[in-house]
């Protein structure tokens, strides 16, 4: 008998809660690299040892509380992020009812246009909300770390985590969906409870490449720009940041597309947008991938900005080189994996935009993402995993 149970729009949200604690967990250790190394972990695990402490108890107690104040922000990122997602919830989450943010994106896309006030409040009571949970999670980490902080140096020296045991699910799950979505773009016939396709066939490959050439151009070529102009943006950010004579933008600006719902943000642009002469599109689209990328990739060059030695710039300049030429022959190749890194990153957020191209594209520009989740509610998964 065929299970009746499924983590696909599961009305618990089981499957919505493990698919973006997946989905999350790596850019939460891709930013936990560029916070540990402006702690001097290796100095601390040393001194903690010469008091008896193990190298887990050294982790929660003393290493912990450090990370976790400078991971504010990816975390406030990741909680924003899960609160407002709709392409996501959109394939997994439940119908009846829906999640809040997939309720309000249907509001703005019903026919009725006197849903659109509806719509509207919809996305300011997202905001508030997003705003809310916000504080209550920065009111938990003061309770964490300094209301109630005595178990960072009280009780045992010895301790036990099972991170080391639990890592595998971060790396099995995705290894397993590409085989598996490889699978179903070859099957013809695949019936339950067979464990592998009784047919296969180039068909759906033969029907949707003539089709997906476009969708990858579009979505190659935005990720280029927004990547490429938002490492631009992000490093001169950074220079004035580290620059004595000039002041930093506060990190709390920089991060706004991260911490305030996309839905939020968008509808007032769109607006703004539709009010202006002329087609804007396609500048506004790729004006909102860039928007939503710069500051991932502000935070990948965080760290690695501030770890850099001033130093060895200060030295070139003395020996008789311009700033720009010490910049450019210290600098810039001490910094460059991290460079090449931050626009890497910026190029896959252009690539998941789902709302950003749905909404201020006009359904005029088309994306392998925006195909991906329109057939993902499709009956056809042989489609579906093609395009995926």
């Amino acid at each position: 008998m065929p299970l009746t149970w499924s983590m696909v729009q599961d009305p618990y949200v089981i499957g919505l809660i493990l698919a973006l604690t997946l989905k999350e967990t790596p850019f939460l250790l891709l930013m936990s690299l560029s916070v540990l190394s402006q702690l001097d972990v290796h100095r601390l695990t040393m001194v903690s040892a010469s008091l008896g402490y193990d190298r887990t108890s050294t982790w929660i107690k003393v290493i912990f509380p450090l990370w976790f104040a400078k991971m504010r922000f990816p975390i406030f990122a990741v909680v924003a992020y899960g609160l407002s997602v709709v392409d996501v919830a959109m394939i997994l989450g439940p119908n009846t009812p829906p999640t809040f943010a997939l309720l309000v994106w249907q509001w703005f896309n019903d026919p009725d246009l006197s849903l659109l006030p509806r719509a509207s409040a919809g996305a300011l009571v997202l905001f508030l909300l997003c705003g809310w949970v916000l504080v209550g999670y920065r009111f938990i980490e003061w309770l964490i770390c300094k209301r109630f902080n005595r178990w960072q140096f009280t009780g045992s020296r010895r301790a036990w985590l099972p991170g080391k045991t639990l890592w595998w699910p971060v790396v099995i799950f995705p290894v397993l969906v590409i085989p598996t979505l490889l699978l179903w773009s070859f099957a013809l016939r695949w019936s339950f409870p067979d464990w592998l396709p009784s047919r296969y066939g180039l068909r759906f490959w033969s029907q949707e490449l003539t089709y997906v050439g476009g969708l990858i151009g579009n979505s190659v070529l935005l990720a280029l720009i927004s990547a490429t102009v938002a490492v631009i943006f992000a490093m001169g950010c950074l220079e004035r940041a580290v620059s004595p004579r000039q002041g930093s933008l506060p990190k709390a600006v920089i991060a706004i597309p991260l911490l305030v719902p996309q839905l939020s943000i968008l509808f007032g642009i769109q607006v703004a947008v539709y009010s202006l002469p002329g087609q804007w599109h396609v500048p506004a689209t790729i004006w909102a991938h860039i928007f939503f990328a710069f500051p991932y990739v502000y935070l990948a060059l965080d760290g690695p900005w501030q770890q850099f030695d001033p130093r060895l710039t200060q030295t070139a300049r003395s020996l008789g080189m311009s700033a720009m030429t010490a910049w450019l022959r210290i600098k810039l190749p001490l910094l460059l994996p991290a460079i090449i890194l931050a626009w890497a990153v910026g190029a896959s957020v252009s690539l998941a935009q789902y709302l950003p191209t749905q909404l201020l594209g006009a359904g005029r520009i088309n994306t392998l993402t925006t195909e991906a989740v329109s057939l993902s509610s499709g009956l056809d998964r042989r489609i579906s995993g093609s395009m995926a």
